[in-house]
Order: C-alpha cells, then structure tokens, then sequence
C-alpha cells in the first residue's frame, strides 16, 4: 500500500501576466467542459416533453427508450475519451479539442432536428464522442499548462464549468417549459448546446500547444518559447525543461501500450484510476442530474414544479464546487474523498428511507429534494473536483493522453450503466434502489482508503517518480 506522508503544497504566487495567460488558457479550454456540463444537464428536462406522443411534439419515450437516450451519449463518451486519449497523444491536447468542436456542433444539431428516437439515439451518441473527449483531454491540457501550486485549481475549473453548464441546462429548461408553450420546446433546449461548442473551437486557435506534449515529441525550443509565455521566472522554465527531457530520457522508448504491459506500477495506477471513475459513478450522482424530475414526479410534483425545483441541484452543485476548489487546495486528495463519500453513504440512505417511509404528498417533495440537495453538497464540493484532478495528474507523460482516456472511457461506462439501469431499477424496486447505491459506496470508500496514493503538493514529474517508487514497492 502506498505511502500518504508527503510535504503540503506549496503557497499560490502572486498574480502576474503569465499565471493571467494561463488562466486564458484554462477558460478557454474548459468550454469543452460548459459543453459537457449543458449536454448532460438539458437531457433532464427534455425527457418529459419527448416522451410525449409524435403528433404532441414528442418522441414518444418510454422508460426504457428513456434510459437508451440519456445512456447513448454516455456510452459515446466512453468511445470519444478512449480515442481522444490516443489521438491527444499522437497530435496534441489543443489540436484534439478543436477537432471535438466540431464533433459537438454535428451532434447537437443532429439531436435537434432527430425526427425519430432511432436518430436521437443515433445524434446522442456523436454529441457523447464530443463530450467524452473533452472530458479526457480537458482536464490533462490544463494540468500540463499549469504549474504545480496552481494545478488542482485550475484542474478544478473543469468541475466548475461542467456544474455551471449544468446549471445553465436546468435553468432555461425550466424557463423555455414555463414561457415557451410548443410541444416541441425540448427541440430548443438541444439546441443551445452549440454555444460552447463554438466557443472551444474559436478559443483553441487563440492559446498555444501543451509544452508538455512538444517535449515528448522532442520539440524542445517551442516547448521552451511555450513555457516563457506561462512561467514568470527563467529558474521555472529551466527547472520543468530539465525534469521533462529526464523523463524523455527515461521514457522515450516506452511509451503507448508497451509501457502500460510491460510495467507492473503503471498497471496498476491504470486499475486505481478505473476504480476512481467507479467511485464517482456509483455514488449515484448522475442518477440524479438525469432523472430528479422524475424522482419529483413520483412524489406528487407537476412537471414544471419538478423542473423548477431540479434548478436547486444546478445552484447547489454550483456552490459546492466554488467550496470544492478552495479546500483542495488546502486538504489531501485522500481525506476529501473518504470524508465525501461518508456523507454520500448517509444521504443515500436517507433518500431511500424518505421514499419508502413517508406518505404521499409536498412535504415528501421537500424532503426528498432535501436529501438529493444534501448528496449533491458533498458530492460537488469534495468528490468530482477530486475525481477529475486525479485523472489529470495520476498518470505518467508518455502514457497521459492514452491512460487518462482509458480511465475516462471506464468511467463514462459506469455512468452509462447507471443511467440505463436506473429508471428501470426504480420501476422495479422502487426506493430500495438508494439503499443499494448506499451498499456499494461503502465498498468504494473502503477502495479509497486502501488503494488510493496522496497526490498533492508535487510536479507532474515529481508526481511520476513518487508513484513508481510508491507503487513498486510491491511488484
């Protein structure tokens, strides 16, 4: 087992024009993230005017359909954060994102103008090759432009733009089903995906390459010229040159999937970070963010009250993970999941007592709102910020791009199970489903305690030596 002792992190600088650029640099990026936060967020509250018959307006869903729509798009992130992984290793992080711009504008026009689930389906999955490989390449862009006292914020600003986005869907969602009276509303609420899209694609021509991924392709002066823009001092620029061409020293003949075969600890930092996107999955979170209208529903709430009172989940997430990146900050990887994923068993377990237990009625509403609000805090605040900061930082320079997607794609795997399974779970079993979700967040909780190495406070080439000496330890 890994050793967790290691030095704190060091003081943030102060602001100059370099750390200004970079954070250009992180916004511009992230709007990969605003996509990915709005695609998975509007689906809440079109389900229900989809579900509508054809001559309404709608597609006619069921609750399997339901689960096949919201699903197709994870099951495409999956595929897009496997082969941008490779892609962004081969051609480079910003020239894989402005490539998925264009991905996101094919999708969110096609899911637009689907005249028939088989095509909404079909349009879902292209929109989640977009948004999966954003998720995977995202986060490792910015961790590679940053420096070590600002990564885990500006990794963190990924989380944030993914829950505005998020925000945002709910928001005009509930706007557009209350002002907007066509049956075909769920129609526009797609189409405002293609905002962010634009924006990546226009603010990727505006920022440089990571020099990161230059120096792994031996292009050491323009990874130097990058570096002077985003470094404030030439002992910083000398100092990550150096650490990058030893590791190129040590790594150039190893990299793609020979290095993850034939090496014990990057295989096993490859099963840590499979496990990681397990944990985030299956706290249940999504579950939430796709289908609270529904849960609200069951209750006795309307729909428009349902996709009024689903804007809480947005504010909260929101705030949450404003919280979230001042205590990462401050706090161990580590701690902040064990202490997330306490709080997430508790609420989990609520939830499904208030379902099974309290009577019919608005004040069952409230409670059950309460409690998915109350999962969502801690969930926000000190488990997905957590989550996509390791997936940027855990693995090794010449196997980032391929690892991470890897990672990702099991991930987006996870999410896509659960939104499949979940609507029909709770057609079945009704409330007990919560006390499942709860069941196996204990086994997660026990997996973070026990495998899981502490991260804060080191380079990404610092990072690298400590996890090989750590985890080959036991091979």
């Amino acid at each position: 087992m890994p050793s967790h002792s290691e030095p704190p992190a060091k003081a943030v600088p102060p602001d100059t024009k370099e750390s200004r650029f970079v954070f250009k640099v992180a916004i511009a990026a992230t709007m990969g993230a605003l996509a990915f936060g709005y695609d998975t967020g509007v689906i809440s509250g079109a389900l229900p005017f989809m579900s509508a018959p054809l001559e309404q307006g709608g597609l006619g869903l069921t609750p399997v359909t339901d689960g096949i729509v919201t699903s197709a798009l994870v099951f495409g992130a999956a595929i897009g954060s496997l082969m941008a992984g490779t892609l962004s290793d081969k051609y480079g992080r910003r020239s894989t994102l402005m490539g998925l711009s264009l991905v996101f504008l094919i999708g969110v026009l096609g899911t637009t103008f689907a005249p028939s689930v088989a095509i909404m389906v079909a349009m879902r999955f292209v929109l989640g090759l977009a948004v999966g490989g954003a998720s995977s390449t995202v986060p490792v862009f910015i961790a590679e432009m940053a420096g070590p006292s600002r990564r885990a914020r500006l990794v963190s600003q990924n989380e944030l733009m993914i829950v505005s986005g998020q925000l945002i869907a709910y928001i005009l969602n509930a706007a557009l089903a209350h002002f907007y009276g066509s049956p075909d509303v769920w129609r526009y609420m797609l189409a405002i995906a293609a905002v962010p899209a634009i924006l990546l694609g226009l603010g990727m021509l505006m920022v440089p390459a990571s020099p990161r991924w230059l120096a792994s392709k031996n292009r050491m002066d323009e990874a130097r010229a990058v570096l002077e823009q985003i470094r404030s001092s030439e002992k910083q620029v000398e100092r990550e040159l150096d650490e990058m061409v030893k590791l190129n020293e040590i790594d150039r003949d190893q990299a793609g999937w020979s290095a993850v075969m034939g090496t014990p600890w990057i295989r096993k930092l490859l099963w840590i970070g499979i496990g990681l996107g397990f944990v985030a999955q299956f706290t249940g979170v999504n579950a939430f963010m796709y289908f609270t209208p529904i849960i609200l529903k069951s209750t006795g709430l309307g729909t428009n009250a349902a996709l009024t009172a689903t804007i809480g989940n947005g504010v909260v997430a929101l705030i949450a993970t404003f919280i979230g990146i001042w205590l990462i900050g401050k706090h161990g990887r580590r701690p902040m999941l064990m202490t997330g994923l306490g709080f997430v068993i508790a609420t989990q377990a609520a939830l499904g007592a208030v379902l099974l237990l309290m009577p019919e009625g608005l004040f069952k509403s409230y409670a059950a709102l309460a409690c998915i609000l109350c999962f969502l805090l801690f969930m926000q605040m000190l488990i997905s910020p957590v989550y996509w900061l390791l997936m940027s930082e855990l693995f090794p320079m010449h196997v980032r791009g391929v690892l991470t997607g890897t990672a990702v794609a099991c991930q987006w795997v996870f999410n896509g199970l659960v939104a499949l399974l979940f609507p029909i779970a709770m057609a079945h079993f009704g409330s007990a489903t919560f006390f499942v979700f709860a069941g196996i967040n204990v086994l997660s909780l026990i997996f973070v305690t026990t495998c899981l190495p502490e991260t804060r406070g080191k380079s990404l080439e610092g990072l690298e030596t400590f996890l090989k000496k750590e985890l080959g330890k036991s091979n």
